[in-house]
């Protein structure tokens, strides 16, 4: 592993290999920020320009800073627009446009810098020592797994409500769970839910409703309400840097988002969208009084968790790209397209006959984050001025980047009718206090928890998955231990409470 990781590092620090980190560390950041095109979209624009730099490792190199630099990028357009720029972001705007509304936008990007560059660092760290090993642990996820892991994600939806909102934040998951089911089904190719509408036959798309739910209502409370438009301090942006405090609260969230994100990342499939609300719904388990209260409102911890873990979940995905061959995510789905137009096979044998290729793309994810966190703490001051842009030119802004980024991501008008109407309705359910985090989750969960239920079910001829693999039921037995303790906790305080009371 020495020799292999020497052999990357003399390769990842030539000049134009350098350059290419930079270059794709640019590109993806300032996608990123852009909502509605993503890493898929620019990877799959680069891809001939890869191939016409001949040299693999360098294209890899390119494409990956591309990759981790659209995760990075993407907080920029949630924490300021409330506008998520990649799907993976979307957990990073709960709290991080609250803290932007309080004046705190610097402070919010400086902590999603901070937050990205760990979590890239240590899913670096992590997949240069455990990729081998880990290539054999994702081997044994099948589709019962998957499943229970998505079992696991739904349990935790309590995380994304207030006090007093679990019962509108499941009702927001099943809403969520049914738009998931539009369009073609999991066993059979026919259409469902569909009106006989060919444009909803391959469902709905996730960056369209992510639009709607979070960037199209947020212009539309601005024309409502003008004070909305104001930052605090009177639209001055003050509070860049993070205290010493803060900083010690922070610490051990972003370590264990980060090494949580990681191993997320690992499992094909899984990805950094998972990964980062998984993060934020354990962080807000987790924490005790009014820390948990905090959350939704501008939490620090709710911008650090969702942040270390998407960018760790970026790092980690490479470990099946590489190692097995299997792609994690779309964009993974991509590169792997990308590798063997240049002649690279991944799989088992590539640490093997391509060490150069292989660790040199590990090295240079590093660096990648280096340059990112180089690039963006300077500019933080200046990114964070869109916030004092008049409200007479931000609306408009806001309106033309959510309409350009639904169009484009499915090259369809039909999308922007779509968006509408559910832009319209996601101002009704906000009017009335509805959660919309938890419909975002269980449209995302929804899809994955049928594919593979249903595999799952083809595979073990009916229920037996359950019994006959034993990481399923431990995972089906965690996710019924995530909906059972926040009750009993809460249980446990009215009778502390009451207890109290009675003592007055």
């Amino acid at each position: 592993m020495l020799e292999g990781i020497l052999i990357g590092l003399a390769t990842a620090v030539t000049p134009f290999n350098l350059m290419m980190v930079v270059a794709g560390c640019v590109i993806g950041t300032l996608i990123g920020m852009l909502p509605g095109l993503g890493p898929m979209s620019i990877i799959a624009i680069m891809i001939p320009v890869a191939i016409g730099i001949g040299d693999p490792t360098s294209a890899l190199i390119l494409l990956s800073g591309v990759y981790y630099g659209a995760i990075f990028g993407g907080s920029t357009s949630s924490i300021l627009l409330n506008a998520p720029g990649v799907a993976g972001t979307v957990a990073t705007a709960f709290d991080g446009y609250p803290l932007a509304r309080k004046g705190q936008a610097g402070k919010a990007l400086t902590i999603a810098a901070i937050a990205s560059f760990a979590g890239g660092t240590i899913g670096a760290i992590l997949l240069m020592i455990f990729a081998p090993a880990l290539s054999t642990v994702a081997l044994l996820f099948h589709s019962a797994e998957y499943f229970a892991l998505m079992v696991v994600g739904l349990s935790a939806i309590a995380a994304f409500a207030g006090t007093g909102q679990v019962a509108k934040a499941l009702m927001m998951t099943l809403l969520g769970l049914m738009l998931g089911s539009v369009g073609e089904g999991a066993l059979s190719n026919t259409p469902r839910f569909t009106f006989g509408l060919m444009e909803l036959q391959s469902g709905f798309s996730f960056i369209t409703l992510a639009m709607a739910m979070f960037a199209l209502p947020e212009a539309l409370f601005l024309v409502m309400n003008p004070a909305r438009a104001a930052t605090g301090e009177g639209g001055k942006i003050s509070k860049l840097r993070i205290s010493g405090a803060e900083a010690r609260s922070i610490a051990p969230v972003i370590g264990r988002q980060s090494i949580q994100g990681f191993f997320i990342g690992v499992l094909p499939g899984a990805g950094a969208t998972i990964a980062s609300f998984l993060g934020y719904a354990v962080e807000r388990n987790i924490a005790k009084g009014a820390e948990q209260e905090e959350f939704g409102k501008g939490s620090i911890k709710g911008v650090a968790a969702p942040e270390s873990a998407n960018n760790a979940a970026c790092t980690g995905s490479f470990v099946p790209l590489l190692t097995l061959g299997i792609p994690g995510s779309g964009t993974t789905a991509i590169l792997l397209g990308a590798l063997l137009a240049l002649n690279v096979t991944p799989g088992p044998r590539l640490m093997v006959d391509e060490p150069g290729v292989f660790w040199a793309v590990i090295i240079s994810m590093y660096l990648g984050n280096l340059v990112l966190l180089i690039l963006n703490l300077p500019l933080i001051p200046y990114i964070a001025k869109i916030l004092t842009i008049p409200r007479t030119f931000l609306i408009p802004f806001i309106l033309f980047f959510t309409l350009m980024g639904s169009y484009l991501g499915q090259n369809n008008s039909t999308e922007l009718l779509i968006l509408v109407g559910f832009g319209v309705v996601a101002t009704i359910l906000r009017f009335a206090d509805y959660p919309l985090a938890p419909l975002l989750i269980g449209f995302i969960l929804g899809v994955m928890l049928e594919n593979n239920f249903a595999r799952a079910m083809q595979l073990y001829r009916g229920f037996d998955f359950i019994l006959e693999r034993p990481m399923t039921l431990a995972l089906l037995v965690l996710a019924i231990l995530l909906m059972v303790l926040p009750g009993l906790r809460n249980l446990r305080a009215r009778k502390r409470a009451g207890g109290v009371a009675d003592g007055d």
